[in-house]
Order: structure tokens, then sequence, then C-alpha cells
């Protein structure tokens, strides 16, 4: 199993049982030992690589303890601090990460909820662990520029001094995204005044501001649905290049006009959170084909789509998840025929990775050809 799916397996398992782990005991079985095992590749049973409640005397903190230190040629690499799932974690979680990052020879200090991964370095000062991360992965939200960064901290691609000279730039550069994500999602007082003040030339007073809030965040609304619409435009457009000139496969039952009018009409779709974690499987599993960013999805009343490229032409899979009881994957072959497969779990989608791949690959010997 490749690295991505194995994120993704990781992510479906958290995504499924975090409302089952109550405490941190259990978030460290359930979900932080599978990180270490089955993410980075250490033998959680092997002392020699993890160990577990690890202990050095630090002032007078003695017999202090944290909870997994990882071993790489009889040093310590990388220290982890645990705390119960759904927590939300906070700097000052990280008391013993920040003690024993001075008297240690770990580079790399990880604070976690089994969810969310928070690695810290010293980058502000030698041997002494930084207030803010460097790099945030986040299970329920997976950002997949980080992997290539994440696997450098593996026991088969180890290289901490590759991920040491990116931290920097990945430390400011995730730290900007999620501070303009929260913007776009409530934008801030501070933000709204800027933006005010680029299209607005009187003085902006309370009742400027209260005017503008709304039209703000209704304007990036608008600004996000034209970005994505663009890129489908796109997408689409680039699909029917030549189509004049030929006639349409009998295999694709919908037109790019058809398409357009069912993105504009279908409207009550709700996503699930199941739909999500199973589009990630489809996805980890067609990275061994093509680049993530390729696999787009889109969703509909009936089925939930994923296609290659977000083109209506190149479907990867179909996942029928709104009925009551079964569940199903929808397959294709090389005629776009459509093979429901019933799923009594998600895991169950791993089972037809075969086929998924084969799907892709038609894709792309086509494109290539």
């Amino acid at each position: 199993m490749e690295f991505e799916e194995r994120l993704a397996a990781l992510a479906t398992k958290v995504q499924n049982q975090r409302e089952a782990i109550q405490t941190e005991e259990a978030t460290k079985n359930a979900f932080v030992m599978p990180f270490i095992s089955t993410i980075l590749g250490y033998d959680v049973f092997n002392p020699l690589e993890v160990v577990p409640e690890f202990t050095a005397d630090v002032g007078v903190k003695r017999g202090e303890k944290v909870d997994y230190a990882i071993m790489r040629d009889g040093e310590v690499q990388i220290l982890i601090e645990c705390k119960k799932s759904a927590e939300p974690l906070k700097v000052e979680h990280a008391s013993q990460l920040f003690r024993y990052f001075s008297v240690t020879n770990a580079r790399i200090a990880v604070l976690t909820n089994g969810e969310v991964y928070n690695f810290y370095t010293d980058l502000d000062a030698p041997n002494k662990m930084d207030d803010k991360p460097f790099l945030v992965l986040d299970l329920g939200d997976i950002d997949e520029t980080l992997l290539a960064e994440l696997q450098k901290l593996s026991k088969e691609n180890f290289d901490l001094d590759s991920v040491i000279s990116a931290a920097e730039e990945l430390k400011y550069v995730g730290a900007i995204k999620r501070a303009l994500g929260g913007q776009l999602r409530e934008p801030s007082d501070e933000f709204v005044k800027f933006l005010t003040t680029k299209v607005y030339e009187g003085s902006y007073t309370q009742k400027i501001r209260e005017q503008f809030n709304p039209l703000v965040a209704k304007a990036i609304k608008q600004f996000l649905n034209e970005q994505v619409n663009d890129r489908l435009k796109t997408a689409l457009g680039s699909s029917f290049i030549g189509s004049s000139q030929m006639e349409a496969p009998a295999t694709v039952v919908e037109s790019e006009a058809a398409v357009e009018e069912n993105l504009e009409s279908d409207t009550g779709i709700v996503t699930t959170q199941e739909e999500l974690d199973g589009y990630q499987i489809v996805k980890a599993i067609a990275c061994s084909e093509v680049k993530p960013y390729r696999v787009a999805h889109r969703d509909s009343k009936s089925y939930f789509a994923i296609l290659l490229d977000d083109n209506n032409r190149k479907p990867i899979a179909r996942l029928w998840f709104n009925g009551k009881k079964q569940k199903y994957l929808g397959l294709f072959d090389e005629n776009k025929v459509e093979t429901k497969q019933p799923l009594d779990n998600l895991e169950d989608i791993y089972g037809f990775a075969a086929e998924i791949r084969a799907t892709v690959g038609r894709y792309e010997g086509q494109a290539n050809g």
C-alpha cells in the first residue's frame, strides 16, 4: 500500500472512531501508534526504534515522561506528546516537549490528539523548541502539499537535514494559508477594513463597517465560486476540443450542456463525511497513476462522482451512499459501463484498487496515444 493510501486509511479510521475515543490512552492505542507504525514506518514494539513513556532528568522535573521517543542509531530524533482525541491542541500542552527538547538530541517534536499533528523544531533559537509548529497535519483535512515533507520523517526516507532546511518556509506558508482560510470563512474587522478602504474613499466609520461587513463576506463567497466555475469550464472546454469534427462516443451519457445544466439545477445536495472519506480512499489509490490534484469530485443527489481532471467524461468511480442501507462503489470498464459493487465498510474500497488504477490508466493511455 502506497504512503498516500496508508494515510487515507488512517484518516478514515480516525473519522469513524473518534467519537468512541474518550481517553488519552485510547487515543494513543487507536490513532497515534498506528500513525507511528503505518505512516512513519517505525516498529512500536521495538525499543530500539520507539520508546514509550520516555524519561530523562530535566532540571527539577525528574521522572517526567514524554509519551514516545523515536530513535535512530541510539539517538532520540523525534519526541511525541499525546492528548486525548477531539481535545483542541494548545502550546500549553507541550510543556514536557519544551523541556525535553533542550536536553536531548531531538530536532523534531510532535504534539497530537490523534487527528491533528503539530510538528515543531528550533528555528527561532538553537535547542529551544519553537512556540509555533512548522508543519500541521490534519487527518480531517489533509493538505497534500505537506506529504513529501512528512515522508522525509519516515524510517525509510528519513532526511532530517532536508526537513529542517524546508521548515521555515513550511512554517510561514502554512500559517499564512490557515490565517487566510480563517479570514475567508469569517472575515475579521481588520480584514473588512482593509478591503473596504481599497474601494471606498470616505471615512471608515462604524456605520460603514456595518454596511461593508456582509458585502465583504458576499464578495468572498462569489469570488471563490467564480474561481471554481472557471476551473470547471476550463476542464470541460479542454475535453471538448475538436468535438465538432468527430462524433462523441456512444458510452458518454452526458453532454457538456447537460453537465452544466445538472450542476446549475442540482440543489439540495448534502455531501456527507462518509462520502468525503470514500473519496480520499479512491484518490489515494488513483495517486499511483496521476498527481493527487487531478483527482476531483462532484456530488449530486443520487451519487458522489470521482473524476479525473474534473472532467465528466473521465469518471473514475461513483459512491452510491445515499441509500439508507446498502452502499455501493460504482466502477467503470473500458466502455464506461458502470458496475455497482456492494460495500460493507469504506475499507472494502481498497479491494478494488486494481480496477480503479486500470480506469485511470486507460484515460492516461488515451491522452498519450
